[in-house]
């Protein structure tokens, strides 16, 4: 299973080597740009179906992405499984919950991402939830890259694990070496410390 993620994260150029600006602040070396792998929805199936059937026997009322990586995985996991899908989006750089989106109290919610790395954007989905009486009974990701800093309090569920090595500025032996252009491919700003 692992091989046939990693052949079509690549086969999609998905999966990017090089020297990239991390919403952290750090870099690393590689990151994974799901949106090139969810535009074609054959492999958005075929690898949610991995997550959907880890998560076939929760009970799930509803799914929550946060925009833009969590839409296509939350509808797509939805369509799966039969289940309501809506998302989260960011005003003023605040997640909220927008567009007639609401959270019934008592619900069972699934927060679906594409990538989870700090699980900062998992958890701003999180407090929404909690604060319109819902409960979330766990998380979906196509690629779990957490690292040690991972504020995630929430059992995950993910296509692939990825141990991806990230650096502070400082220390970052490409900014050493000053052969490889730094590039920001993320879409959230950078969090000044």
């Amino acid at each position: 299973m692992r091989e046939r993620i990693m052949e079509i994260l690549k086969d999609a150029g998905a999966f990017l080597e090089g020297h990239f600006l991390l919403t952290s602040g750090k870099h690393s070396n590689a990151y994974v740009q799901c949106a090139k792998v969810l535009r074609y929805p054959h492999y958005s199936e075929e690898i949610l179906s991995y997550v959907a059937e880890q998560i076939k026997d929760l009970e799930i009322d509803l799914i929550v992405g946060p925009a833009m990586g969590g839409i296509i995985v939350s509808y797509e996991l939805g369509r799966q499984m039969k289940k309501e899908a809506i998302f989260t989006e960011r005003v003023d750089n605040e997640m909220k919950l927008r567009r007639g989106f609401e959270i019934p109290e008592g619900a069972k919610v699934l927060i679906a991402e594409d990538v989870i790395t700090t699980g900062k954007s998992t958890m701003e989905v999180k407090e929404i939830v909690e604060s319109s009486g819902g409960k979330v009974v766990g998380a979906a990701c196509l690629v779990d890259r957490r690292t040690a800093d991972s504020k995630l309090d929430v059992p995950l569920y993910s296509a692939i694990k990825l141990e991806i090595e990230t650096f502070e500025p400082d220390n970052c032996p490409m900014c050493k070496e000053g052969t490889i252009e730094l590039v920001k491919p993320g879409s959230r700003k950078i969090t000044k410390k």
